[in-house]
């Protein structure tokens, strides 16, 4: 069934007149005629009935007008749907994340991402930083919040927050209530860390801070959240350089001196795979951007 003959008979049934919808149409009247004619030789079925003075729709026409109406209505729609996918406005999003992150930048992001595009569905995955980066090359994840620096082939990285590191010890600790506590007094300290096997490049990066002091960290244990290191550092199992963020909650169980001083900072970026930019995709880094303030 031919597309435009079919409109031709829905703008001659809306008004029932082929003089007035060949002018809506900008055809010649026998053009509109000659193509209602071919539907009708098509169906097998008369439409129109039709003298000089009256138009009118047959019982098949009624039915063929509410089918075409219903028909162009879904065409209008694939149509919408087509173009707000293409402009990032709908869709789905599979995202990964840092549990560190989630405190306060991941829940602020998503909040304001839903509230600018109502129409995009989020889910949402805790997903350490290296296996993120084999989520995102696998397509099994479209973004991913990591802890940085990260260097990786084939994925590109936007900065989405940035925040001084913080020397975290026990309430009871004997460096806990001295004033400008700095990284080169915990040289003899066993460390709690958030372990390099999660993050790599994270956990070398901390680490500059002890070598830049003149040591290296001596690591007792090794834990895959952070979460549990603060627990573990209040329980005086050892001392730990975390992201400043990350112990807010926690300053009641531990003391906590911010390293505002140093040029090292804690940052988390958002990845993608660089074969895979979309709209929606671009959408959600702005948003990140914009709400992590880096």
């Amino acid at each position: 069934m031919d597309i435009k003959q079919l409109k031709s008979f829905v703008a001659v049934a809306n008004v029932l007149s082929f003089s007035r919808a060949a002018r809506q149409l900008h055809l010649s009247q026998p053009a509109l005629s000659t193509q209602i004619q071919a539907l009708e030789n098509q169906l097998g079925a008369r439409l129109l009935e039709r003298n000089r003075r009256t138009v009118r729709l047959t019982a098949a026409g009624e039915s063929l007008l509410a089918d075409a109406q219903y028909l162009f209505q879904q065409i209008a729609d694939i149509e919408l749907r087509v173009a707000r996918i293409s402009s990032g406005e709908i869709g789905h999003l599979r995202i990964g994340f840092v549990a560190s992150a989630t405190l306060e930048l991941i829940p602020a992001i998503a909040t304001a991402f839903q509230k600018q595009y109502p129409g995009v569905t989020l889910e949402i995955r805790n997903i350490s930083t290296v296996q993120q980066v084999d989520a995102l090359r696998a397509g099994i994840i479209d973004a991913g919040f990591v802890r940085m620096p990260l260097k990786e082939e084939g994925l590109s990285l936007d900065l989405v927050h940035r925040e001084p590191f913080a020397i975290v010890v026990s309430k009871s600790h004997p460096l806990a209530r001295q004033k400008n506590l700095s990284v080169k007094q915990l040289s003899d300290m066993p460390f709690i860390a958030y372990g390099r096997r999660w993050a790599p490049a994270f956990f070398d990066h901390w680490t500059g801070l002890c070598r830049d002091a003149g040591f290296l960290p001596e690591i007792v244990q090794e834990t895959s959240e952070m979460e549990t290191a603060l627990m573990l550092v209040a329980a005086g199992m050892g001392v730990a350089i975390l992201p400043e963020g990350i112990t807010r909650r926690n300053r009641k169980i531990v003391a906590v001196t911010v390293l505002n001083r140093e040029k090292i900072r804690s940052e988390i970026g958002i990845a993608t795979a660089q074969n895979k930019q979309t709209p929606l995709l671009q959408h959600l880094i702005a948003t990140a951007k914009k709400i992590g303030q880096p």
